[in-house]
């Protein structure tokens, strides 16, 4: 009787490379749309059962396009040789703080998974952990004002400081402000960048893209060596959103870019904020608009925070907690914030979470909780000791003593 061997090290590699490899023929097959490419996977289980598959099998499934898409022969990827892009894909993934983050990985983020077309794949730099936190959006004009500057820096270090991790595009202005305040703060920022992750635009935000590898995360679904394209970054925009519990409008004129942001995260189910100003001032205007139309108005971080579930008690917990490590002594009662009776909301959650840890998805279909209310739940039952948050962004109940 013969024992099977133990794959190689090098063995495991290779596979690694050809899983890789087919991931990457379908993320970027042309025509292939990434709700057609999710409806294929979930029917044949993985991207080189997909490829194994027959016209008339995939047709079926999806789409005649879809078939011809998947089946047709590797693309070239900005230019390069199929085989020459999977070399580069390799050889970047290989340095320090790299990752690429498919459907199937633990590590891609369980807020785009709400979303009815997430990116197949995902090229990542910097804290994947930071991909799983709760997040707000902070975005804005390009060309903004000293005080619109000051404002989102100011909120972006505040919401930092109290636990959400804030995203935005790297772009100048407000953007770059945020950034800034989140790295200020303690949880931290995620840049979606709208060109491949082994660029920087714009070229003058080489250092800050720097210090955002190395203490948050930039965040790409674009093929490396994408150069910078105006189509791309309304799809920038897209994952923004869907990144996000909620959008902060700081200064917007009526034709932004900011707008497409909200419009998206709206149709999502997130929540939309926008700060108000002088009527006379034109980067005020699109943020009246979206106010009419049903945005919430803040004018402090405390007002973003209530709105995620957040008392200002309750922020300074969080913000202390983050700021020193919790002692090792004592118990975790001790520990707690002041418990006040759950919500309806953190309730079903409850009921929802069982015996067994579960994902945000799955908490989102068993209690019909929209992103923003499931998140304000949830962090009101981390705050209190009834859910613990555990790895891969899923949650877990907590036995009470």
């Amino acid at each position: 009787m013969t024992t099977a061997a133990l794959p190689t090290e090098e063995a495991a590699s290779i596979l690694d490379a050809e899983e890789l490899r087919a991931w990457l023929r379908l993320a970027h097959a042309k025509g292939l749309r990434p709700l057609a490419l999710r409806t294929l996977l979930g029917a044949f289980g993985g991207p080189r059962e997909v490829l194994s598959e027959s016209f008339a099998s995939l047709a079926e499934t999806a789409d005649a396009s879809a078939a011809e898409a998947v089946l047709a022969p590797p693309p070239e990827i900005e230019g390069v040789a199929f085989e020459h892009y999977i070399e580069a894909a390799l050889a970047w993934t290989s340095e320090p703080g790299n990752h690429l983050l498919t459907l199937a990985d633990a590590g891609y983020p369980q807020a785009l998974l709400t979303m009815p077309d997430p990116p197949p794949l995902l090229y990542a730099k910097g804290r994947l952990e930071l991909l799983q936190a709760r997040a707000v959006a902070i975005v804005g004009s390009r060309h903004a004002t000293p005080q619109g500057l000051e404002d989102a820096r100011r909120f972006a270090r505040v919401l930092s400081d109290a636990g959400l991790a804030v995203v935005s595009g790297l772009a100048l202005g407000i953007d770059a402000s945020a950034h800034r305040g989140a790295l200020e703060g303690a949880t931290g920022t995620i840049s979606v960048i709208g060109t491949g992750a082994d660029l920087v635009y714009p070229a003058a935000h080489h250092t800050l893209a720097h210090e955002i590898a190395r203490d948050g995360a930039i965040l790409s679904e674009w093929p490396l060596g994408t150069p910078a394209r105006s189509a791309n970054f309304p799809q920038r925009n897209r994952l923004i959103a869907g990144l996000s519990g909620g959008v902060l409008i700081v200064e917007a004129a009526m034709r932004s870019g900011s707008l497409i942001t909200a419009r998206l995260a709206n149709e999502m189910g997130r929540d939309v904020f926008a700060m108000p100003g002088s009527v006379h001032a034109p980067l005020s205007q699109g943020c009246h608009r979206l106010i009419k139309q049903g945005a919430k108005l803040v004018e402090t971080p405390e007002d973003v925070l209530e709105e995620f579930g957040f008392s200002s008690a309750s922020a300074a917990v969080t913000a202390a907690k983050r700021a020193k490590p919790r002692p090792v002594s004592g118990s975790w009662a001790s520990a707690r914030v002041p418990e006040s009776a759950p919500s309806d909301e953190a309730n079903r959650v409850l009921d929802a979470l069982g015996h067994a840890p579960a994902t945000l998805e799955i908490l989102a279909t068993r209690t019909d909780l929209d992103g923003a209310a499931l998140q304000g739940a949830l962090l009101q039952l981390e705050l209190s000791g009834r859910v613990a948050a555990l790895a891969g962004g899923r949650y877990a109940a907590v036995e009470r003593p």
